[in-house]
């Protein structure tokens, strides 16, 4: 049983290779059974729960690939960590052969997770940015949001990129960190007039409440929105989806996402007028972007396909490195 940690997880991920790796599993597909959550129950004042009570949640998410690969990844958040100084959220991924049920692998679950869910909106991209967009703005400055300007960098001509962010200072720090890559990257706190110059606008954040608007997007560009992830989280409001083609990573998200599930309750659109999903866009069903003026948006919420594709080629990439 071989075991990555996050560095070797990193560097087995390069965003070229995930990207074309998310590709292929989307076309070919892969079992994937709705995720397991468990509420752990500790003892009063034991580590997992917080102030309020609040205990800590485990995510079982399988996904596997007949007579190939079985994974699985368990995420564990414990809302009590924060106080401890430790992270609120860890994740690992276990790798078996599906044949045998033999362990093959141990690998890093947060990189996994960050790494193919910023991998996802770039192959998204890749059908619905326009071939000449080079001007990236990046919401958000957290974990996925720092690995945009790569992901986005491996499918478009990506060579300025504005970051917002609540935090000015985090803002800041990140506009840094992508111009030490070599690209040009400021910070900016004119959100409506980022969004205007940004020919792709990507949004990263924990927000309940719209951070994007529709009037401020310009004709033509491409709206990525990854962060909000259930039904009471909303990054964009409902007239960023009006007079755009709306695209899905799948159709669990016309169920999960505020972001989807506000505007179709408001009558913006209905769920039959999603354009498609990534495995049609993938496997050559749904046509992508249309036109150089058309807006397009694409919402994401996740799925352990994306986690077994990226667990697979952490594994086959160290099986076919020549040995030391």
């Amino acid at each position: 049983m071989h075991f990555f940690d996050a560095d070797a997880t990193r560097t087995a991920l390069p965003f070229e290779a995930l990207i074309a790796a998310l590709r292929a599993r989307f076309a070919a597909g892969c079992e994937v059974p709705a995720r397991h959550v468990h509420e752990i129950v500790n003892p009063p004042g034991e580590a997992g729960q917080d102030a309020a009570g609040r205990r800590m949640t485990s995510l079982l998410m399988p996904a596997w690939i007949a007579g190939q690969y079985y994974g699985v990844k368990i995420v564990n958040i414990a809302p009590g960590n924060a106080r401890r100084g430790l992270p609120g959220l860890h994740g690992s991924y276990l790798l078996f052969d599906a044949r045998t049920g033999a362990p093959l692998a141990h690998i890093d679950g947060d990189q996994i997770t960050a790494r193919r869910t910023a991998a996802a909106s770039a192959l998204a991209a890749s059908y619905l940015a326009r071939p000449d967009a080079r001007h990236l703005l990046v919401v958000g400055a957290g974990r996925v949001a720092q690995l945009l300007p790569a992901a986005y960098r491996a499918v478009r001509g990506i060579d300025r990129v504005t970051v917002w962010a609540r935090d000015p200072a985090q803002a800041q720090a990140l506009a840094a960190q992508v111009r030490a890559s070599g690209v040009a990257a400021f910070a900016s706190t004119d959100l409506p007039a980022a969004c205007a110059e940004a020919d792709i606008v990507s949004c990263a954040t924990l927000a309940t409440e719209p951070v994007v608007r529709g009037e401020w997007l310009a004709p033509g560009s491409h709206l990525d929105l990854i962060g909000g992830f259930t039904p009471a989280m909303r990054e964009a409001d409902d007239a960023c989806f009006q007079n755009a083609r709306v695209f899905v990573d799948t159709d669990e998200a016309l169920q999960k996402s505020g972001d989807l599930l506000v505007p179709m309750q408001h009558g913006v659109f209905r769920a039959d007028e999603v354009r498609g999903t990534l495995t049609t866009l993938c496997k050559g069903v749904a046509t992508g972007r249309k036109s150089a003026t058309e807006r397009t948006v694409f919402k994401s919420v996740g799925t352990a396909l994306e986690d077994l594709a990226a667990a697979v080629l952490v594994l086959e990439s160290a099986s076919a490195a020549p040995a030391a």
